[in-house]
């Protein structure tokens, strides 16, 4: 347990560099914001069935911080790098993760996502 948290950690804190690195400075949202609001939803994206009350609060927060077309754009590169760092994660999972929230999300969650054509 201790093993997967600390490649949990190390994956995130990867995942937050890459992004930073990527991400002008003026922007409102950061990495670690997502990837904290979208944590509680790993179960659901390996497994499906009914996203926790706790993701769908995290989604929608995140969502709400999409104001910008810069926000948009950091959202969507965090949540990509985020995908690919968890083993298990279901694309057609994330993609109807805010469907399942009762949440219209800007754009499609998915690894194929061209975030540079977010508006």
């Amino acid at each position: 347990m201790a093993a997967m948290l600390m490649k949990m950690s190390c994956a995130l804190v990867f995942v937050m560099v890459v992004v930073a690195m990527w991400s002008p400075e003026v922007e409102a949202v950061t990495c670690g914001e997502v990837v904290s609001a979208v944590a509680p939803c790993l179960g659901y994206l390996r497994n499906g069935g009914a996203p926790p009350r706790v993701c769908c609060n995290g989604v929608r927060g995140i969502r709400n911080k999409a104001r910008t077309t810069g926000d948009r754009k950091t959202i969507c590169n965090c949540l990509k790098s985020a995908s690919s760092s968890y083993r298990g994660v279901s694309g057609n999972y994330a993609a109807s993760l805010p469907g399942k929230c009762g949440i219209n999300f800007p754009y499609k969650i998915s690894p194929s996502t061209d975030c540079n054509r977010i508006q």
